[in-house]
């Protein structure tokens, strides 16, 4: 077996996160210790994999056209599991745990992937029968299987940067799921961070606005009616160019009017100039994450463990000094 720092190297993560892996892999008798200083060895013990219908329930239509999304399924196949997307989303339910529950019923499938999903539906599929893995979404403190990446560093380095370059206005822009029916952990870091710079803090730094083009839209014509902020921080990849466009019809582009930065990444990004600032994360370790809990999950293993996986802001060219009035 490769060593902790190789591994911890490979899939992004932080070495003691491959050293609890290990500890776990070493108690179920899939690998053994050989003493200090030298590689574990991989027993042949393991039960016979049964492959099993795993289903991804998407937040919404355009997750199904993400890269990681498809190219999770797509390894889950090469596994030998029966994956794909199912044939309704979380939007399409409404976020609502009756309908979902309706919707699980009805569908085969022996184990699902819920991409985003709020703390209620999260909390339904950790009671049930059906194995379940929480990709993103509010899974903390709930006994079901996940990755998110740990964007708190990241993010607390973003508000630092904007604070050095003089802004006080900083507005986050973060989906409903993320606010209600409580405001999501590291949201509360972002307010507790503006706190500790001396900025007070309210709804305006956390506006409340609904799930939808139009809503976006309508917040966005608020925000800059009255008090325009001089930065903003997306918590969707997705809707950035939708937030760049109707930015661009007010007249404003980033960062000669306001600074933008995302809180999550995209290949589009890398087409984009300015440079869009953002975190950045490895996807390769959530696809490899559910992979391993898909194969676990066909041998009868019950994992149900919370990885983080390690994100960094990457400074690009849409962040700037507050533009002089």
């Amino acid at each position: 077996m490769p060593g902790r720092n190789h591994l911890a190297a490979e899939l992004g993560v932080n070495h003691k996160t491959v050293k609890a892996a290990l500890a776990d892999l070493e108690r179920e008798g899939l690998l053994e210790a050989r003493g200090p200083g030298r590689k574990r060895s991989i027993r042949d013990v393991a039960a016979p994999q049964v492959a099993r219908r795993v289903m991804v329930l998407a937040y919404e239509r355009n997750d199904m056209q993400m890269d990681y999304l498809v190219k999770t399924i797509h390894r889950l196949q090469a596994e030998g599991h029966r994956a794909g997307f199912a044939t309704k989303t979380l939007s399409d339910l409404g976020m609502d745990v009756n309908r979902v529950a309706r919707f699980v019923a009805k569908t085969e499938a022996d184990a699902w992937v819920v991409v985003a999903g709020p703390r209620e539906i999260l909390e339904w599929f950790a009671t049930q029968a059906l194995p379940a893995f929480a990709l993103f979404g509010r899974a903390s403190r709930i006994s079901i299987a996940s990755a998110a990446p740990g964007k708190a560093n990241a993010l607390m380095d973003l508000v630092d940067r904007l604070v050095g370059l003089g802004h006080r206005r900083i507005v986050m822009l973060a989906r409903e799921d993320r606010r209600k029916p409580t405001i999501g952990g590291i949201e509360l870091k972002y307010l507790a961070r503006l706190e500790a710079h001396g900025i007070r803090t309210g709804p305006y730094n956390l506006p409340d606005w609904g799930n939808d083009p139009d809503a976006l839209g309508q917040s966005l014509d608020s925000l800059f009616r009255h008090t325009p902020p001089t930065a903003l921080i997306l918590d969707d990849a997705l809707i950035f160019p939708a937030l760049v466009q109707h930015l661009a019809r007010l007249g404003l582009s980033a960062p000669q009017h306001v600074s933008l930065a995302c809180t999550d990444s995209s290949a589009a990004f890398e087409w984009c100039r300015p440079s869009v600032t953002h975190i950045a994360w490895n996807h390769s370790a959530v696809i490899n994450r559910v992979a391993g809990w898909a194969n676990k999950m066909s041998r009868g293993i019950n994992d149900r463990r919370l990885t983080l996986i390690r994100s960094k802001l990457v400074p690009g060219g849409t962040i700037g000094p507050v533009p002089q009035v």
